[in-house]
Parts: C-alpha cells; sequence; structure tokens
C-alpha cells in the first residue's frame, strides 16, 4: 500500500511543468558558470587570488579544473536551491486541498499517516533527484570538461590545497560527503515548506512563508546579539552551509596539514544531527496537523 501511494505521489509531483523549473534552472546556471570559466577563467582565477601573488605561485592550468568549478557552483547555487525545492514540497498538501483532491483520497480506506509518509518520501525522493542532478551537472560533467587536479580553497587569509596525485585522490570523497549533507540541508527545507503546506489551502502561502523564515533566520544568524548568538547554534539555516567543513583539514602541532582529515568532525556530526532533527520536527507538527484538520473541500 505504502510503495503504490509513494508512486501515486510521486506521479503528482513529475506531471506538474512547475517540478522541471528546479531542473532546468540548474542547468542553466551550471552551465553558464561553466562556459563563462571556460572563457575566462585565468582571468577570473588570477583576480581572485591576486593578493596571494606574493606568497607563491599558482598556475592557472592546475587551479581550473573540475573540482575547483564544482566548489564554484556550489558557492553559487545552492543558496537558490531552497527556493526550488519549496516550489514543489510546499504544494503537495496545499496545492490538492485547493483542487479538492484531498478530500476524495481521505474517502479511500487508507490511513492518514500513511498518506503523510508517502507524500512527504515523495518530497524527498525529488529533492535528492535534484541535488543528483546538480551533482551530475557540477561535479561530473566539470570533471570531464575541465579535468581533475588539485583543490585550492581559498579560507579568509588561508589557501588549503587538496591534493589529486600519486597518493590518491583526496578531493573527491569530500564532494560525495559535502552533497550528503546538502541533502539533509535540503531535506529540512522540504519538511519546513511541508509542514506549512498543512495549514494552507494554496501552494503560494507556503513558498513565500518558507523562503520568509530562511531569510528572517539567515539575518539572525548574522546579527552579533547576544540573543542571537544563542539561538543561532539551534536554527536549521545555521548549517546550511556546513557542507564546507567536508574541505577543511585538520593540522599537526607544527600547523602542516593532514591529508585526508577533516577539521572538526563533532561539528560536522552536529551539524546532520540539528538537521535530521529538524526534519523530524517539521514532519511530526505536518503530521500531527494533518491527522486534527477537518478537511472541507
Amino acid at each position: 500500500m505504502y510503495l503504490t501511494l509513494l508512486r501515486s505521489e510521486l506521479y503528482k509531483i513529475f506531471r506538474k511543468p512547475r517540478t522541471y523549473i528546479g531542473f532546468v534552472a540548474i542547468a542553466v546556471i551550471v552551465l553558464l558558470i561553466q562556459l563563462a570559466m571556460k572563457a575566462d577563467g585565468p582571468t577570473w582565477v588570477k583576480l581572485m587570488f591576486s593578493g596571494m601573488s606574493d606568497m607563491f605561485v599558482i598556475t592557472d592550468g592546475n587551479i581550473l579544473n573540475g573540482y575547483f568549478i564544482c566548489f564554484l557552483v556550489l558557492n553559487t547555487l545552492l543558496i537558490q536551491v531552497p527556493l526550488l525545492v519549496a516550489l514543489v514540497t510546499g504544494d503537495m498538501v496545499a496545492g490538492e486541498a485547493n483542487m479538492g483532491t484531498l478530500r476524495l483520497l481521505l474517502t479511500k480506506p487508507i490511513s492518514r499517516t500513511h498518506i503523510m509518509l508517502a507524500k512527504f518520501s515523495a518530497g524527498l525522493v525529488y529533492t535528492l533527484l535534484l541535488l543528483i542532478w546538480m551533482a551530475l551537472l557540477s561535479l561530473f560533467l566539470s570533471m570531464w570538461f575541465f579535468g581533475t587536479s588539485d583543490l585550492l580553497v581559498n579560507k579568509s587569509y588561508t589557501v588549503i590545497q587538496f591534493y589529486v596525485d600519486a597518493q590518491g585522490d583526496d578531493v573527491f570523497w569530500r564532494y560525495l560527503c559535502a552533497f550528503g549533507l546538502a541533502f539533509l540541508a535540503l531535506s529540512a527545507v522540504a519538511a519546513l515548506s511541508f509542514m506549512l503546506s498543512v495549514f494552507a489551502e494554496n501552494s503560494i502561502g507556503p513558498i513565500v512563508s518558507t523562503m520568509s523564515i530562511i531569510i528572517v533566520f539567515t539575518l539572525i544568524s548574522t546579527m552579533d546579539f547576544p540573543l542571537f548568538t544563542k539561538i543561532n547554534p539551534y536554527l536549521f539555516t545555521t548549517y546550511m552551509t556546513a557542507w564546507k567543513g567536508f574541505f577543511n583539514m585538520a593540522s599537526n602541532a607544527d600547523g602542516s596539514a593532514i591529508r585526508g582529515s577533516i577539521y572538526s568532525v563533532p561539528a560536522l556530526a552536529k551539524a546532520a544531527g540539528i538537521l535530521v532533527a529538524h526534519i523530524g520536527l517539521f514532519f511530526g507538527i505536518a503530521l500531527y496537523a494533518f491527522r486534527k484538520k477537518d478537511i472541507l473541500s
């Protein structure tokens, strides 16, 4: 029964034109960045590392590779992806309530819990497919288009070099982990918009509300007030860019970086835990509200 419901919900998602907006938008943005870097990448790299040219020599051909392009794309694109997720998940309950099909669905001998689980699972599948599409274009297509080499990551006044040499590839596995954590972050957004969808009669409200909440929480994170400082560790938006933690290495006592290491595994585990907790909280509220909800239309 559950699998049948899940297939039905996936069909509902992918028959709507708005579902493909995210895939098209990601493809256009990634391809534009790749074409721009192919045309004028060396100039951009020199500008980016211009303040460090007196400390070491930077070879454009080694820096401008698929791994570097993917890192650039993720920093540019993952900020906008929550909107693309909310476009679909914010419509899953409210859209059916608006069309009147939700009441018809509830007349069938199916528990409301199973309906919600199927709907939310379908939303997570869409989120995962959107992220896989981004990975295929930003990582694998960039690797094919630009090749692979060492990855340089500029962090404030420090440049971290991740090696790709005879000893192995110290970059690819970091991207796999980063995309995994990014999926948890986007799933939290999906859970939030899904929860708001239960309380609305049309999809516009949940979509706008989701983005408004993300903007407000993000602004709170940037304000250095004592109250906000105490709240920040518990906001899911604080960990929307936690995936960057996989691109920071631990160091020895002498300050040299440890190859294959991660600077703070506990911080990444905490980020994943808080994101999972928010997913559970938002879905739990949605499930409770839906089970108590009177469907009048």
